[in-house]
């Protein structure tokens, strides 16, 4: 399964270079799939190795780092000159920092330290996909695809928080409206895949500063409600 990520990956890397952008995207998302089952199956399988976790990062690089960057700059930012493929290697160092962070780092289930870089390459490749699928040139979308790559590369190395879904139980009993949902869901992505994927990756990359911010003000809460209480508890003594 890791090398069918690494090879969708490669895959898509040889599909820009054809001018094949929407096939590229695809690819992307097709190694996120054989990306997210890879572990799962190892732990299954009680198959888990120190190799088998650097050859995933590894694979990781190519797939959500390398190749979601040469897609862009084929597709698009290769128009603005030296800043596109400057863009485009922000891109790829940020996926790098970010991949050697999580390998470096203890972690909490519940969240993720910055934004995944597989959501990003997601996020892009839905992008990439989606103006495709209008018939949008590249070029007429240059400098927004250029500084959303940045903004990306940004939350990437950020210390912003999100959801990872890991604390999610799929073993144990499914509620009968969450199954509907998922229903529905899969029904819009089979109909419309660009649009609902383009839409739930935004989703998804905002909801990281949303949930930080709100951290912060309950932190804010606490401590005024802390000072305040501190402060009358002074007042009494004295």
């Amino acid at each position: 399964l890791t090398t069918a990520a690494l090879f969708a990956g490669f895959y898509s890397i040889v599909a820009a270079m054809k001018g094949l952008f929407d096939v590229a995207a695809i690819a992307i998302f097709i190694a996120m799939i054989a990306d997210s089952l890879d572990g799962r199956v190892a732990r299954m399988t009680n198959t888990q190795s120190l190799f088998g976790a650097q050859y995933d990062s590894l694979s990781d690089m190519v797939s959500f780092g390398i190749a979601p960057a040469l897609v862009l700059y084929s597709w698009s930012l290769s128009y603005l000159g030296k800043l596109g493929w400057l863009a485009s290697f922000l891109f790829v160092a940020a996926a790098a920092l970010r991949l050697a962070r999580f390998n470096t780092q203890s972690h909490d289930k519940r969240y993720f330290q910055g934004l995944p870089s597989t959501s990003a390459a997601g996020f892009m490749a839905s992008i990439v996909w989606v103006v495709s699928y209008y018939e949008v040139p590249g070029y007429e979308v240059a400098p927004f695809v250029m500084l959303i790559a940045i903004i990306v590369a940004a939350l990437m190395v950020s210390m912003i928080r999100y959801h990872s879904f890991k604390a999610i139980d799929l073993r144990g009993r499914v509620p009968f409206m969450t199954a509907v949902i998922a229903v529905l869901l899969l029904t819009a992505l089979a109909w419309y895949p660009p649009e609902i994927l383009f839409i739930a990756f935004c989703i998804y990359v905002m909801s990281g500063p949303i949930v930080t911010l709100r951290q912060i003000r309950k932190m804010r809460k606490l401590r005024h409600s802390h000072s305040a209480k501190s402060s009358y508890n002074n007042m009494n003594t004295t």
